[in-house]
């Protein structure tokens, strides 16, 4: 085992649990608490070393990790115009991790994944979800709105493609928000959508900064930045 990983049994206890009037024993896992941001990551690793995934476990596990702003803020970088995404860990190629920092009013055009999963964390703030069914292909016209959900801080939310298209907004005018996103496999476009016409365009995605630091300027410029 490599230096800083760590094994399934440092991210998992194994219990057994002796089940009434049927003899045998039982085992469950019990998802242990990361204590940093590092500590996710390096489970993530772990998680991530099997070519099968476990959406909920995934999902759990983030949750669990507490937000903790001294964890993070070497990450997250802001922009007065736009919201950021800024690399946090390239997950040895299986998955991208970042953190997306949402100014006052921000929000991103509607969007899909390009067939990967998205899992998202809010780090701080609250993020307003808007879901769209995919537009019919012969049909022209407003897209259809499927619901919309307020995000708040620690909750994980789940996308992908065969769930629909989404919209994540910062409607706050006060307010600052960051969240946590890992996308499995990493993608370098996706689509974006018209929501009057349902019109797409094909993106290439950037970031703002890699490991905590700004990129050149010129790597930044994209139609779509989520």
């Amino acid at each position: 085992m490599l230096e800083g990983q760590v094994s399934c049994f440092a991210w998992r206890k194994i219990f057994k649990v002796t089940i009434e009037n049927q003899g045998s024993d039982m085992e469950q896992t019990e998802v242990v608490k990361p204590e940093s941001l590092d500590d996710l990551i390096k489970i993530l690793h772990t998680i991530f070393e099997s070519d099968s995934i476990n959406v909920e476990e995934v999902q759990n596990i983030m949750e669990s990790y507490e937000s903790n702003p001294q964890d993070w803020m070497k990450y997250a970088k802001f922009d007065q115009y736009r919201y950021t995404r800024n690399l946090v860990d390239e997950g040895n190629g299986k998955f991208n991790l970042m953190i997306l920092c949402w100014g006052e009013g921000h929000g991103s055009s509607i969007h899909d994944h390009s067939d990967s999963h998205c899992f998202l964390k809010m780090l701080q703030g609250q993020l307003k979800e808007t879901l769209f069914d995919w537009p019919e292909k012969k049909t022209h016209g407003d897209m259809v709105q499927k619901s919309q959900r307020v995000l708040q801080e620690n909750k994980v939310a789940y996308i992908n493609d065969s769930i629909g298209l989404h919209r994540m907004e910062n409607v706050s005018h006060t307010e600052c928000a960051a969240s946590l996103h890992l996308y499995s496999p990493p993608f370098q476009s996706c689509q974006t959508f018209d929501q009057r016409t349902g019109h797409k365009n094909t993106v290439k995605m950037t970031f703002w900064s890699k490991y905590g630091q700004r990129t050149p300027f010129e790597s930044t410029i994209s139609q779509e930045n989520n």
